[in-house]
């Protein structure tokens, strides 16, 4: 089932006149993970992921506090969640979450992304089938046996385990997520994670080379583009 868990989703820091934007965007998430959930990450696992993995992408601890705090306040905004599916350049599938106040502005803003650079967003459903929620990590290393040794002996439920170019990836079901977490830290205590995530991950690929190529590029630029986008996951694969 060898498959590596490249860049499948949009890397929020891609462009860089962005920091401002992934600031934005984790600063959104977190209030309202934090407010429609606890505001103490303690009691709260989604909350504590998610700070986690704002500090690994170097969001400054200040952004994170002030969204918390505003989630404490009980009034802000109200936001709601919003997925699109559909097929992106070269007939490869992708899936866009986002968090909206505003899911008319939303949804043009998305679909103008589409239309613009030879993409089709289709209804909810098109291709989310052929993604799997899974719970993926990623670290250092050259023996997956022992790693999957380690994970069951935990009663971890893992779904696959990969070893390429020395880098070892873990797939899970996204409920497992903190026992794959605890798992790793109880077993492999000296191993560092290099990635940590619950993402949607694409049962198949989509080979892209030529003209789709640069057209795909375009296309996740004008998404990141989009203030309510979070996430943009897909099964491009550019060719050699």
């Amino acid at each position: 089932m060898g498959r590596k868990f490249e860049v499948r989703k949009l890397s929020m820091a891609k462009t860089q006149g962005a920091k401002i934007k992934v600031y934005s965007k984790y600063g959104k998430e977190i209030y309202v993970c934090a407010k429609n959930g606890s505001p103490d990450p303690d009691s709260n696992l989604a909350l504590r992921r998610l700070i986690e993995k704002a500090k690994k992408d170097q969001v400054p601890s200040h952004v994170i506090d002030k969204a918390i705090d505003k989630a404490k306040g009980g009034g802000g905004e109200d936001y709601s969640t919003a997925r699109y599916e559909g097929f992106g350049p070269g007939n490869c599938m992708v899936i866009v979450d986002c968090l909206t106040d505003n899911n008319n502005r939303t949804f043009m803003d998305v679909r103008q992304a589409f239309v613009k650079n030879n993409a089709k967003i289709g209804s909810p459903g098109t291709v989310g089938h052929m993604f799997e929620h899974q719970a993926v990590f990623e670290f250092k290393g050259t023996d997956e046996e022992v790693v999957l040794e380690n994970l069951m002996m935990e009663d971890v439920d893992v779904t696959d385990i990969t070893c390429e170019d020395g880098e070892i990836t873990v797939y899970a079901p996204h409920t497992e997520f903190f026992k794959v977490k605890n798992a790793l830290a109880a077993t492999m205590a000296d191993v560092e994670i290099d990635s940590e995530e619950i993402a949607f991950v694409p049962q198949t690929m989509t080979e892209l080379a030529g003209d789709d190529i640069a057209m795909f590029e375009k296309f996740l630029d004008a998404l990141n583009d989009c203030d309510d986008v979070q996430n943009v996951y897909h099964n491009a694969e550019i060719a050699d």
